[in-house]
């Protein structure tokens, strides 16, 4: 079955940057589009930006845009999300998800404070 561990979380001051990584494994053939969303205290999951992994199309949530990447390495199976000029805003516990499948990774904390 598909399994997705996600890292790269950690403790960052503000303006500053992080790059997450999902690794994947047991990928089916419903593996069509991977994403990332993200947790804030105390609020609903949200997605922060998705990819196609056949022509690589990206899309991004508003909050995102400018400031956040999203990529693939297929040779790894591995989905990225580098993040730079990091906000307060964007302290969260983020995730991946193969979205043909539905599987969620474990998420990863990131953490954005002076």
């Amino acid at each position: 079955h598909v399994q997705l561990v996600e890292s790269g979380g950690g403790l960052v001051q503000p303006g500053g940057s992080l790059r997450l990584s999902c690794a994947a494994s047991g990928l089916t053939s419903s593996h069509y589009c991977m994403a990332w969303f993200r947790q804030l205290p105390g609020k609903e999951r949200e997605g922060v930006a998705t990819i196609y992994i056949g022509d690589g199309a990206t899309y991004y949530a508003d909050s995102a845009k400018g400031r956040f990447t999203i990529s693939q390495d297929d040779a790894k199976n591995t989905l990225y999300l580098q993040m730079n000029s990091l906000k307060t805003v964007d302290t969260a516990v983020y995730y991946c998800m193969d979205v043909g499948v539905g599987y969620w990774g474990q998420g990863t904390q990131v953490t954005v404070s002076s």
